[in-house]
This record gives C-alpha cells, sequence and structure tokens, in this order.
C-alpha cells in the first residue's frame, strides 16, 4: 500500500511538472522583378536519378543585381503524402501540407472530406544564407529568386548576387515520402566571402493543429542529435537558446504530433551554430495561432566558397516511432517516452507490443486493452506476491496491535521492533515483501505514463464517447472554466479515480496507523490521492486514462480471484502458526540485524539509567 502511495505521489509530481502577420524582413526598393516562366519539362530519366537535381552549367545572361521583394509567387509540388509551396521571395520553403493528416478542428467538423494539415503557410518560416560581405550582413531571405528549372518533382531557384556570382538552391521530392533533398550550390563568393562564415538561417513558427493547445506547447522544442553525444534539447516550458558544443548531425523542430528535421550529408559545424525556442506570452499577436518560435543558426561547413555543393535532406511529416525508425538516422529520439530505464521499456517491451496489435487491424480502444492484459499477465507473480504478503499481514494485524499497546512510549521503540522483527521472522511474513513488488513494477507504471501521451497511433482515433484518444475525452462541456477542474468532465478520469479508489479501500486494512504524535494519518492520505487524480488528469490523453482504469480494474479483479480460488487465509494462517510454534521451539542463531538491534536497545537503556543517577 505505501508503494502505491509512492507511485501516486511520483505520478502527481510528473503531472504537475505542465490572426498571424507576415513579417517584413528589409525596406522596398524596387517593384518586384520578372520572374522567368519555364515550362514544365516531363523528363522521366531526371525524375530517377537522384543526381539529375543538381543544376547543370546555365546559359551565360546578363547580370541584373538582385531585388528585394515584399512579397514572392508560390510554386507548389506535390507526391502523395506532402504539398509544399515555394516562394520566389527567397527562394525558400514557404508552406508544407500533409494530406494524410488534418487539423483537430476539421476532424471534430468532420465534413466528410480531409483538409490537409497545414504545418506552416507563408509568412510562418523561411531557409536563407546569411554571411558577411563588403563589410554588411548579406542575407538572401529578402531577394527575388528566378526560376531556372521546374519538373513535377523539382524546383531550381538562382540568384546572382553579384557579376560572377550565383547561388542556387534544388529542391527535389521523393516518391510516397515526407521527405525532399535539397542542395546549395554556391559559386564565384570566394574573392568576397570566407566560405566557413556560410551559415543557414532556418525559422519556422508551427500552426497550432491539435485540440488542447497548452498539451502541444508542452511538448515543443528544438532538438538536435550528434553521434557521440546522442539527442540533446532545448527547454520545452520556456524560452531558451543553446550553441553548438560538437558537430550537428541534424535538427528537429519538434511539437506534439509533427516535426521537420533538417539533416545535412556531412553534418553542420560547430561554429557559429546556435538554436533558439520561443514562447509566446499572452497579448502575442501569435499567441492563440502558433505554437513557438523556432529558429537554427547552422554552419553549412563549406570549404570553397568559389564552387561548392551542399546537400540536405528535409523531413515534413509525423511523430510517429515505425515512420521515425526507417529513416535509421536516429529520429526517433526525438519522441518523448521518457528517460533511462523509462525509455527502454517502452521501446524493448511497450511499443514492440502495442504495434502488434494495432497492425493487426483492431481498434486502437481494444489494442489498449490487450496490451494492458500483456502487462498484467507479466506482472502475475508480483500480484502474487503482493496479496500473499497482505494476507500475512492481515493475520499478524492484531498481534501488531498488541505489541503497540504493550510498548506505548517513545523511550520502548527499540523493544517493540525488536519483538516486531522476531515475529516476522518467525512467521515468515515481511512488512517490506508488499513494497517490494510494487517498486518492481513501478517502472513500467511510471513508463506507460510517458507512452501514450506521445504515442501517434492515438492522434484522432476514437474509442465508445472518446472522440480523440489522444486528447482528453469530454461527456460534459461547461462552457465556463472553473478552477481547478477545467471547463469540462472526463469520464475515463473519473473511472480511472473510481476503481483507485475501490482498490485503496481494499487495500486499506494493512494501512498501520503511526504511533508517533505529529505524523500524518496514511488512511487518510491514501484516500485523498484519488480525489486529487479527478483533478491533475482531467486534461490528460483519454488513452492514458483508459489504460490506468482498465489496469487498475484488472488488478481488482486479479485481488478478487486470488482471494477467492487460489488463496486460502485460513489455511495460510494455520501454516504461519505453526511456522512460528517450530520457529519458537527451535534454538536458532540471531541474524546480525537483530544482533544490532538489540546491542542498541541495550545501549539506550544503559543510556536511560545513567541519567537517572
Amino acid at each position: 500500500m505505501y508503494g502505491l502511495f509512492l507511485i501516486g505521489l511520483i505520478l502527481t509530481v510528473f503531472a504537475i511538472s505542465n490572426q498571424p502577420s507576415k513579417e517584413e524582413l528589409a525596406k522596398q526598393q524596387k517593384e518586384k522583378a520578372k520572374q522567368e516562366a519555364l515550362a514544365v519539362k516531363k523528363d522521366a530519366d531526371e525524375d530517377k536519378k537522384t543526381d539529375s537535381a543538381k543544376p547543370e552549367t546555365t546559359v551565360q545572361k546578363k547580370h541584373v543585381n538582385p531585388l528585394y521583394v515584399s512579397k514572392g509567387e508560390l510554386i507548389r509540388l506535390e507526391n502523395e503524402k506532402i504539398i509544399v509551396d515555394f516562394s520566389t521571395k527567397g527562394g525558400k520553403v514557404a508552406a508544407v501540407y500533409l494530406k494524410e493528416f488534418e487539423t483537430y478542428k476539421n476532424y471534430a467538423e468532420n465534413k466528410g472530406k480531409k483538409i490537409p494539415l497545414k504545418l506552416f503557410e507563408d509568412g510562418d518560416a523561411s531557409n536563407e544564407l546569411s554571411f558577411p560581405m563588403d563589410g554588411k550582413k548579406f542575407k538572401t531571405g529578402n531577394l527575388g529568386f528566378e526560376v531556372k528549372r521546374k519538373t513535377k518533382s523539382s524546383i531550381t531557384f538562382t540568384l546572382s548576387p553579384e557579376e560572377g556570382q550565383t547561388i542556387e538552391y534544388v529542391y527535389r521530392l521523393k516518391k510516397d515520402a515526407y521527405d525532399l533533398d535539397y542542395y546549395i550550390n554556391i559559386k564565384g563568393l570566394d574573392k568576397k566571402v570566407v566560405a566557413q562564415n556560410i551559415q543557414l538561417d532556418w525559422k519556422t513558427s508551427f500552426r497550432k493543429t491539435e485540440r488542447l493547445f497548452k498539451s502541444q506547447r508542452m511538448v515543443s522544442t528544438v532538438c538536435f542529435y550528434n553521434n557521440t553525444k546522442g539527442i540533446d534539447y532545448l527547454s520545452e516550458t520556456t524560452s531558451d537558446d543553446e550553441k553548438a558544443e560538437d558537430k550537428i548531425d541534424w535538427v528537429a523542430f519538434k511539437q506534439s504530433y509533427f516535426s521537420s528535421i533538417l539533416t545535412p550529408e556531412k553534418g553542420f559545424g560547430k561554429s557559429g551554430s546556435e538554436m533558439k525556442i520561443r514562447a509566446f506570452r499572452e497579448g502575442d499577436k501569435k499567441y492563440w495561432s502558433h505554437i513557438k518560435d523556432y529558429s537554427a543558426s547552422l554552419n553549412l561547413d563549406i570549404s570553397n566558397a568559389g564552387n561548392s555543393s551542399t546537400k540536405l535532406n528535409w523531413y515534413f511529416g509525423p511523430n510517429d516511432y515505425q515512420v521515425l525508425k526507417s529513416y535509421d538516422k536516429h529520429y526517433d529520439d526525438i519522441l518523448n517516452f521518457g528517460w533511462g530505464l523509462f525509455r527502454w521499456i517502452n521501446l524493448y517491451a511497450v511499443q514492440p507490443i502495442f504495434n502488434l496489435f494495432t497492425n493487426s487491424g483492431m481498434g486502437l480502444g481494444i489494442a489498449i486493452l490487450m496490451l494492458t492484459l500483456v502487462l498484467k499477465l507479466i506482472l502475475m507473480p508480483i500480484q502474487w506476491k503482493m496479496y500473499v504478503s497482505s494476507a500475512k499481514m492481515r493475520i499478524l494485524k492484531p498481534e501488531i496491535d498488541e505489541l503497540n499497546k504493550k510498548f506505548p512510549n517513545k523511550e520502548d521503540a527499540m523493544k517493540k521492533q525488536v519483538e516486531m522483527m522476531s515475529l516476522y521472522r518467525e512467521s515468515g511474513a515481511s512488512p517490506l515483501a508488499g513494497c517490494i513488488p510494487m517498486l518492481i513494477q513501478m517502472p513500467i507504471l511510471l513508463a506507460v505514463f510517458r507512452f501514450f501521451p506521445a504515442a501517434f497511433e492515438l492522434r484522432q482515433k476514437s474509442f465508445v464517447w472518446a472522440e480523440d484518444l489522444s486528447s482528453y475525452d469530454s461527456i460534459w462541456n461547461f462552457g465556463v472554466n472553473i478552477w481547478p477542474y477545467g471547463d469540462h468532465m472526463s469520464l475515463f478520469t473519473l473511472l480511472m479515480a473510481a476503481t483507485t479508489l475501490v482498490y485503496t479501500y481494499l487495500n486499506s486494512g494493512n494501512v498501520q496507523q503511526p504511533q508517533q504524535e505529529g505524523m500524518p494519518n496514511m488512511k487518510v492520505i491514501m484516500y485523498i490521492f484519488p480525489i486529487m487524480m479527478i483533478f491533475i488528469f482531467n486534461d490528460y490523453s483519454a488513452g492514458l486514462s483508459y489504460y490506468y482504469f482498465i489496469s487498475t480494474l484488472i488488478s481488482i479483479l486479479m485481488m478478487v480471484a486470488i482471494k477467492q480460488f487460489f488463496v486460502d487465509e485460513d489455511k495460510l494462517k494455520e501454516k504461519m502458526a505453526a511456522r512460528k510454534m517450530e520457529k519458537s521451539t527451535t534454538v536458532k542463531k540471531k541474524s546480525k540485524f537483530q544482533e544490532r538491534l538489540e546491542q542498541m536497545q541495550k545501549l539506550q537503556q544503559e543510556q536511560k539509567n545513567a541519567k537517572k543517577k
């Protein structure tokens, strides 16, 4: 029972610890540059070759100084999974839509037609080169790029800062994939630019996509990976920034269920690389529409500004474990499955079992039920040990109460402890026998606490009255926020709290009342926790509340079954009495622990007698 309270305390700590305008980056100097309209080329060989996206030698043209533009022309490419809008302003990725998914708002309205989910739109994101040139900071973000080539799956932008200088961006979509290849080709900059100073500045403000904005923001941050040190990330709760201490293999702008991951072929250099995350404050113009502002200034690690080509890969997609794992670049490390032991349990036990059921085609609610049953069967021996231990403690309770009456004073605490240890040893019972099994299964309980909120499979999957297992279930929307409860009533949370209350009641007989004055009443504390759960878990994932409800209900049924059909307490009582009789008539060497207790008792008595003199 103390183990249950400890778990409750830890879960409580875990739970407690959670119209946009287009940005003008420079003054307008001239009218929008004329863009060269190119016919779409049906070049099948070009689409099949990976390196075909690299531009061929261009025809020499009369040089035109790059112009600052206020708004670029949007050009769209798409494959089976994503839609990408590119802008001639900065030659950037301006907007990304995911065809297979939709926002919670569109999902709840259930219009019958899936509207592609908008990760960000024109004005929310930019990718530009930045470097010192002629004593000034040169940036490409507001300059007008020309469209040099466009095919069904690729587009090439070009910019000439000065005569003989060329900056080229080549974007190439892959077939039936969430990622695109991104080439940055530079020529003729070596006379005025130091190659090592060329940075790629990447910024994004993700749009709101989920039901509960607070939860979506709570797990959104910038993650970055180094093959030697592994995953690292900025704060998820506040604004934060960090400079690179090593070479970076990839950078991810992560939110709750979707991410954008930029991976260079040879890694980003350490010098000048920095990542930032900015949380919005109430009153900010983006507060109700965007999650956070993400930004990264990344050293492209170029050695030759006269002629270089940098290849990157850009992922725009779901935080789905199986999808991220398929890239074999440790992308799945961005998933918040907990740390250390908890993460290992989720990755190598919970996730594989859960995938086994979800891949079989069964509904998510049934899959969670089956996962719960499997985990409970694995923990069945522990549950058995816990029940037998609690039964023994119930049998000994009258004798323990007698010892408490026999030694009511603090001065006799050591004597009482010696006799209790003797009682436990002779009867074969132990007060720790029930706590240790509970502590063994605690990592699984806490691992699952992290697993379900991060499981992409639950997103927009309904079960009984819950329309979205990744969000809270509501059977009554109040229309007003009632502190500290919220603006709705979650039925799965109420069921979870109710089963926890029943489980607490069934085990309350094993809880010993504290004998010292001022110590809290453990029974009262045990009953307070289920009530607290109603307030703490009301906003949590319905899948998580449903799991804990089913798990506790199964524990109750197992306890009843063990009591009725497997453990006869009368026979156990007789067996304990026989053991006690045998131990009392057998001379046995005292344990070292008991000898120390008796020595401490003797020393305590001597000190007491000395004070009287």
